[in-house]
């Protein structure tokens, strides 16, 4: 009896634990859009920034390498990358505070999100697995200056390094009736550039 009990036991126990699920994350860089599906199903749906012209996030389907809840930029200021999720060397999916900007390509090769979404797709490849997640993005990258010899061939900029954002010309241009004075000191923000940029999500 005990010997039958046992495999009857087992098979309940079984039954009761839930079978981890496959996630697909998409994302699409022509409409700056990352989809998520669980096992076939739609779940999320989120605008994202990827890589400026000259600084292009690669095509392909890649598995998560590496999760880090908590992450700086070694390059770049210090700067914050919560929820980190690296799939392709130093690219990453990760939160920005560069809220204003998510919806069209502003990164260094990274897939920035909202933070509260970059929890939200953590929490769910954490709990699923990075063995059963597939990340695949699609696109067209932003026509500008071929910089991909640069990365020697799997790092992006957000981590590998790259130009200085100081270099970067400013996001807007202003008629010079309008145009503020120089700045001298290092503690002023000057005209395109934040006061504190290592408050910058890459």
């Amino acid at each position: 009896m005990r010997r039958l009990a046992m495999p009857l036991v087992l098979a309940f126990v079984a039954g009761t634990v839930p079978a981890a699920a496959n996630v697909v994350v998409t994302i699409d860089k022509s409409t700056q859009h990352m989809s998520v599906s669980v096992d076939g199903t739609p779940r999320y749906n989120f605008v994202v920034s990827t890589g400026r012209a000259g600084y292009g996030t690669p095509n392909g389907t890649y598995h998560p390498e590496r999760l880090a809840r908590t992450y700086f930029s070694k390059k770049y200021y210090n700067s914050p990358m919560p929820h980190s999720i690296f799939f392709h060397g130093g690219y990453a999916i990760h939160g920005s505070y560069e809220i204003s900007h998510l919806g069209g390509p502003a990164s260094h090769g990274c897939v920035r999100l909202h933070p509260s979404n970059a929890a939200t797709l953590y929490a769910l490849v954490q709990q699923e697995g990075a063995g059963r997640t597939t990340i695949v993005v699609t696109g067209s990258n932003p026509a500008g200056r071929h910089v991909e010899a640069h990365r020697g061939g799997t790092g992006s900029y957000e981590e590998a390094g790259g130009s200085s954002y100081y270099q970067q010309p400013p996001a807007y241009q202003q008629s010079p009736s309008y145009a503020p004075r120089p700045n001298y000191g290092y503690g002023q923000p000057g005209y395109g550039q934040p006061a504190y940029p290592y408050y910058r999500g890459w």
